[in-house]
């Protein structure tokens, strides 16, 4: 019959050390031994300089620019293929220059229908005084439709690129946004309180009356979106998140986004397949007149002003 032995005793037995030593949590050699450290192997400073030498040598027998007889006949190749390339695309551009009918034309392709369209029923089918407008936004509002979503794609690939995930490096990058310019300065923000403002609602006219006026979407959301910029150039993120962050902005740019898609799809589809269009034209001059360009004119400008904003925020410090 086997004797329980306590901890004190069982580690003064062999069968303790044996296994102890099996399992590798003691290493006999340690304390038994005599070691030494390792010198650090020091080169030789001419061991050093004639290293350097036979590697300047190779470089300079691999690289030798003006011996190299492959070099020097590529390079009059390229210089000839170059010279050869310009001659024949400068052809090319004359030959294609004589075939252009001439000034004013009646072959010539802005004397269409399509422009005498736009000029001569363009109130009148669209319900905007300004005819670049209306042209845009109904006749080709599924042109302009791409071109939001390319804005909207744009922001996304940025952001996968630019935006910091881990919440630590954020908190730090946010402390940190004006590391490389200089904080409160009075004649910045000075200014910014005062002009801030003053664009903003420049940007909203400008966006409201494009229909009536040169303007619209695109060049009031620039307006909006520089207005932006000037206000966290002068205060920091810290400060614009207050009224601006980035769940606003997600918010706001998706939103944007997917109202001009509802709206455009029901445009076109009354549109190509001759059903009934119930959204009213207005008075021409009125401002809520001229049908689908009013909302989809403040659409525009949202995302154009949400556009230049991230890419702003994020190239500034890789987060909105």
């Amino acid at each position: 019959m086997s004797r329980l032995k306590s901890e004190e005793e069982y580690e003064k037995t062999a069968a303790f050390h044996f296994f102890r030593w099996l399992s590798g949590s003691k290493d006999y050699y340690v304390g038994n031994m005599e070691m030494q450290p390792q010198e650090e192997y020091k080169e030789e400073e001419a061991t050093i300089q004639e290293r350097m030498r036979e590697q300047q040598m190779i470089r300079d027998k691999v690289y030798d620019t003006q011996n190299n007889k492959w070099l020097f006949r590529f390079r009059w190749f390229y210089r000839i293929m170059a010279a050869v390339f310009c001659a024949i695309l400068g052809v090319l551009l004359i030959v294609t220059v004589s075939f252009l009918p001439p000034t004013g034309g009646v072959a010539k392709p802005d004397n269409n229908e399509v422009a005498a369209r736009y000029i001569e029923r363009g109130m009148q089918e669209t319900g905007a005084v300004n005819i670049v407008t209306g042209m845009i936004l109904t006749y080709r509002a599924f042109d302009t439709f791409g071109e939001t979503n390319v804005l909207f794609i744009a922001t996304c690939c940025v952001m996968i690129m630019l935006m910091a995930e881990d919440a630590e490096l954020k908190k730090r990058e946010l402390l940190n946004d004006r590391r490389y310019e200089p904080k409160n300065d009075a004649i910045l923000q000075g200014v910014a309180t005062i002009l801030v403002p003053v664009i903003f609602i420049f940007g909203i006219y400008i966006i409201l009356n494009g229909h009536l006026s040169p303007g619209g979407g695109f060049s009031g959301g620039a307006t909006i979106g520089a207005g932006l910029i000037l206000y966290v150039s002068a205060f920091g993120f810290k400060k614009t998140q207050r009224f601006f962050h980035e769940g606003i902005y997600k918010a706001a740019k998706v939103t944007a986004l997917c109202m001009y898609g509802l709206i455009g799809i029901y445009y076109y589809v009354t549109g190509a397949n001759g059903l009934e269009n119930h959204i009213p034209l207005g008075i021409p001059g009125h401002i809520v007149s001229a049908g689908i360009i009013f909302p989809i004119n403040i659409c525009v400008g949202i995302e154009v002003a949400c556009t230049m904003y991230a890419f702003y925020a994020l190239f500034r410090r890789g987060g909105l």
